[in-house]
């Protein structure tokens, strides 16, 4: 199957972030998927901006066979995916697209797990559209109480939107493949595996913003956007098991606004799937009480609140709107 796959490494290497570490995990996660792939041309390094990365990606493309394209400005991860993914489109015509994130905790070696996953649901299901999500072990670990916190309340919230909107629909939402790993799918997993028509769709077709900033978008809300899009396009959802490490090496988690950051994963896929307010209001109102970042006081439980507040303020339209307080358990 290495013959008939394809890679796509979104890269974002801003000023901030040390470049030399990120240069040596990059180059460790492409002598992983090097033998993953029939050619290394199949391997695309996908850059977010001429001064974010490319002359890294120039040498590690000289050093390795490697293809890369370099988008003129920083326009967010999504626009590095698709960009991969036109030029990997274009080279052959590849069964199945792989998009792995750059940082060294996405082992290039795995993906032959993803693909295996792939192909059993395709033949179960005598169709070959399918994402097959990483599923990490662990959030908290390589990622910290907070960020782990911040993902498991956006998976959460995400869950009850594809489950709500199947409802509307009249179209189940498939989680036989998914949910033998944890209650909750791992949505926001950088490494996804994707058939080639659900590649197309989802990154090649119009886009859909559905009202909301170019930031949310293509920055904040990516993941969601490749999860709701593929699942809209027919695809199966499927997961598998990947490893991390214990702490990520390098990350551009804290080069951003974390209210906004976590907020946005929320609104665009509730604007986008038509979700009433009242409705996201009660998830928030079921998923937060049971964070363990409530146990941070006060900054864990005003974070959560500040989140809370952004994204009812977006969807209902207002600024400063009041909402009731989120009620906790009194006994545990």
């Amino acid at each position: 199957m290495h013959k008939e796959t394809g890679v796509v490494v979104p890269v974002y290497i801003p000023s901030g972030v040390d470049a030399d570490l990120a240069e040596s995990l990059l180059h460790d996660n492409v002598e992983a998927l090097l033998p993953c792939v029939d050619n290394p041309a199949a391997i695309w390094l996908s850059v977010d901006g001429e001064s974010n990365g490319a002359d890294i990606a120039q040498r590690l493309s000289g050093k390795t066979g490697i293809s890369i394209t370099v988008a003129p400005t920083n326009r967010g991860k999504l626009q590095s995916i698709m960009h991969g993914v036109y030029h990997l489109t274009q080279q052959q015509s590849y069964r199945y697209l792989a998009v792995i994130d750059q940082d060294g905790d996405h082992f290039g070696n795995e993906m032959l797990n993803f693909i295996r996953t792939g192909e059993y649901i395709t033949q179960k299901r005598g169709d070959p559209r399918v994402i097959v999500l990483g599923h990490r072990r662990s959030l908290h670990r390589p990622m910290g109480l907070l960020r782990g916190e911040l993902e498991e309340l956006a998976d959460r919230v995400l869950l009850d939107m594809l489950m709500y909107h199947a409802g509307v629909t009249g179209r189940p939402l498939p989680l036989e493949y998914v949910l033998t790993l944890g209650e909750v799918p791992d949505f926001h997993s950088g490494y996804k595996l994707f058939d080639r028509a659900t590649a197309q769709a989802v990154f090649l077709s119009p886009t859909n913003q559905s009202g909301v900033s170019d930031r949310c978008y293509y920055h904040h809300a990516v993941e969601a956007v490749v999860v709701v899009e593929a699942l809209e396009s027919g695809a199966y959802l499927g997961a598998v098991t990947r490893s991390t490490l214990n702490e990520q090496p390098i990350s551009t988690f804290g080069l951003y606004n974390r209210i906004q950051l976590v907020a946005d994963k929320i609104i665009w896929p509730a604007r986008r799937l038509a979700i009433p307010p009242p409705f996201v209001a009660q998830w928030l109102a079921n998923h937060i009480p049971p964070l363990l970042l409530n146990t941070l006081v006060p900054e864990g439980k005003d974070e959560l609140e500040q989140i809370r507040k952004t994204v009812l303020d977006t969807l209902n339209d207002e600024q400063d709107g009041q909402y009731d307080d989120v009620l906790h358990p009194l006994f545990v």
